[in-house]
Protein backbone atom coordinates (compact mmCIF):
# COMPACT_ATOMS: atom_id res chain seq x y z
CA UNK A 1 0.00 0.00 0.00
CA UNK A 2 2.10 3.08 1.21
CA UNK A 3 6.10 2.06 0.65
CA UNK A 4 7.86 5.63 2.03
CA UNK A 5 5.84 7.38 4.04
CA UNK A 6 7.00 11.24 5.81
CA UNK A 7 5.98 11.97 8.89
CA UNK A 8 6.07 15.54 9.87
CA UNK A 9 7.08 17.01 13.61
CA UNK A 10 7.64 20.35 15.03
CA UNK A 11 8.83 18.38 18.17
CA UNK A 12 5.03 19.35 19.97
CA UNK A 13 3.72 17.02 22.31
CA UNK A 14 1.18 16.63 19.90
CA UNK A 15 3.66 16.14 16.82
CA UNK A 16 4.75 13.32 19.03
CA UNK A 17 1.74 11.42 18.78
CA UNK A 18 2.19 11.86 15.22
CA UNK A 19 4.93 10.84 15.15
CA UNK A 20 4.14 7.07 17.22
CA UNK A 21 1.23 6.83 14.88
CA UNK A 22 3.30 7.23 11.67
CA UNK A 23 5.93 4.93 13.14
CA UNK A 24 3.28 2.35 13.97
CA UNK A 25 2.22 2.77 10.68
CA UNK A 26 5.44 2.56 8.80
CA UNK A 27 5.59 -0.44 10.57
CA UNK A 28 3.10 -2.36 9.77
CA UNK A 29 3.59 -2.17 6.17
CA UNK A 30 7.56 -2.48 6.05
CA UNK A 31 7.32 0.95 5.21
CA UNK A 32 10.60 3.11 4.35
CA UNK A 33 10.46 6.83 6.47
CA UNK A 34 11.18 10.17 6.36
CA UNK A 35 10.98 12.51 9.41
CA UNK A 36 11.13 15.95 8.38
CA UNK A 37 11.02 19.32 10.36
CA UNK A 38 10.65 22.43 8.87
CA UNK A 39 12.65 25.98 10.65
CA UNK A 40 9.81 28.50 9.14
CA UNK A 41 11.44 32.22 7.63
CA UNK A 42 12.65 34.76 10.77
CA UNK A 43 10.45 37.33 11.85
CA UNK A 44 12.79 39.90 11.54
CA UNK A 45 10.50 42.87 13.23
CA UNK A 46 9.51 40.29 15.83
CA UNK A 47 13.34 39.76 17.12
CA UNK A 48 14.02 42.84 16.41
CA UNK A 49 11.91 44.02 19.16
CA UNK A 50 13.80 41.36 21.55
CA UNK A 51 16.94 43.15 20.85
CA UNK A 52 18.56 40.54 18.13
CA UNK A 53 20.09 42.36 15.18
CA UNK A 54 18.88 42.27 11.71
CA UNK A 55 22.01 40.91 10.48
CA UNK A 56 21.73 37.64 12.63
CA UNK A 57 19.75 35.51 9.71
CA UNK A 58 22.74 36.34 7.71
CA UNK A 59 25.19 34.71 10.25
CA UNK A 60 26.57 31.79 10.91
CA UNK A 61 25.51 31.52 14.16
CA UNK A 62 21.81 31.62 12.39
CA UNK A 63 22.50 28.72 10.65
CA UNK A 64 23.97 26.63 13.30
CA UNK A 65 21.26 27.90 16.04
CA UNK A 66 18.51 26.67 13.73
CA UNK A 67 20.26 23.17 12.62
CA UNK A 68 20.59 22.70 16.79
CA UNK A 69 17.06 23.24 17.40
CA UNK A 70 15.70 20.81 14.36
CA UNK A 71 18.59 18.50 15.65
CA UNK A 72 16.78 18.78 18.93
CA UNK A 73 14.07 17.54 17.20
CA UNK A 74 15.16 15.02 14.65
CA UNK A 75 17.11 12.81 16.47
CA UNK A 76 15.58 11.28 19.34
CA UNK A 77 12.60 11.12 16.25
CA UNK A 78 14.71 8.91 14.34
CA UNK A 79 16.19 7.41 17.50
CA UNK A 80 12.61 6.09 18.03
CA UNK A 81 12.41 5.11 13.93
CA UNK A 82 15.39 3.03 14.18
CA UNK A 83 14.59 1.52 17.32
CA UNK A 84 11.85 -0.07 16.13
CA UNK A 85 14.33 -1.57 13.14
CA UNK A 86 12.49 0.83 10.80
CA UNK A 87 14.17 2.24 7.51
CA UNK A 88 14.64 5.91 8.59
CA UNK A 89 16.19 9.14 7.20
CA UNK A 90 15.77 12.67 8.83
CA UNK A 91 15.49 15.69 6.66
CA UNK A 92 15.87 19.40 7.97
CA UNK A 93 14.10 21.97 5.95
CA UNK A 94 15.18 25.60 6.40
CA UNK A 95 13.15 28.91 6.15
CA UNK A 96 10.58 27.62 4.33
CA UNK A 97 7.28 27.61 5.95
CA UNK A 98 5.68 24.34 7.21
CA UNK A 99 3.33 23.24 4.30
CA UNK A 100 5.79 24.47 1.67
CA UNK A 101 8.76 22.66 3.23
CA UNK A 102 6.42 19.83 3.79
CA UNK A 103 5.18 19.29 0.57
CA UNK A 104 8.48 19.51 -1.44
CA UNK A 105 10.16 17.09 0.79
CA UNK A 106 7.76 14.57 -0.07
CA UNK A 107 8.05 15.27 -3.63
CA UNK A 108 12.05 15.01 -3.34
CA UNK A 109 11.72 11.69 -0.74
CA UNK A 110 8.91 10.05 -3.67
CA UNK A 111 6.71 9.63 -0.44
CA UNK A 112 3.27 8.33 -0.90
CA UNK A 113 2.21 9.03 2.24
CA UNK A 114 2.16 12.19 4.53
CA UNK A 115 1.16 11.63 8.36
CA UNK A 116 1.32 15.03 10.29
CA UNK A 117 -0.65 16.45 12.85
CA UNK A 118 -3.22 18.68 13.47
CA UNK A 119 -1.83 21.83 15.07
CA UNK A 120 1.37 21.97 16.32
CA UNK A 121 3.14 24.52 18.90
CA UNK A 122 0.60 26.59 21.08
CA UNK A 123 -0.38 30.15 20.81
CA UNK A 124 0.56 32.08 17.72
CA UNK A 125 2.60 28.47 16.50
CA UNK A 126 -0.51 26.57 16.76
CA UNK A 127 -2.68 28.70 14.63
CA UNK A 128 0.11 29.51 12.16
CA UNK A 129 0.72 25.31 11.90
CA UNK A 130 -2.74 24.45 11.98
CA UNK A 131 -3.43 26.59 8.89
CA UNK A 132 0.01 24.90 7.31
CA UNK A 133 -1.50 21.88 8.02
CA UNK A 134 -4.83 22.77 5.98
CA UNK A 135 -2.51 23.69 3.35
CA UNK A 136 -0.72 20.49 2.87
CA UNK A 137 -4.37 19.03 2.51
CA UNK A 138 -4.92 21.59 0.29
CA UNK A 139 -1.88 21.09 -1.71
CA UNK A 140 -0.58 17.55 -1.71
CA UNK A 141 -0.51 15.63 -4.47
CA UNK A 142 -0.30 12.42 -2.21
CA UNK A 143 -2.70 10.89 0.56
CA UNK A 144 -2.47 12.93 3.97
CA UNK A 145 -2.81 11.65 7.10
CA UNK A 146 -3.68 13.94 9.84
CA UNK A 147 -3.59 13.26 13.66
CA UNK A 148 -5.66 14.75 16.23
Amino acid sequence: MYTRILIATDGSELAEKGLAKGLELAKDLDAEVTIVTVSEPWAVGMYDAMGWSVGYMNSPEYKADRDEAARKILEPALAQAQAQGLRAQSVHVLDRYAADGIIDTAGEQSSDLIVMTSHGRRGVTRVLLGSQTAEVLARSTVPVLVIR
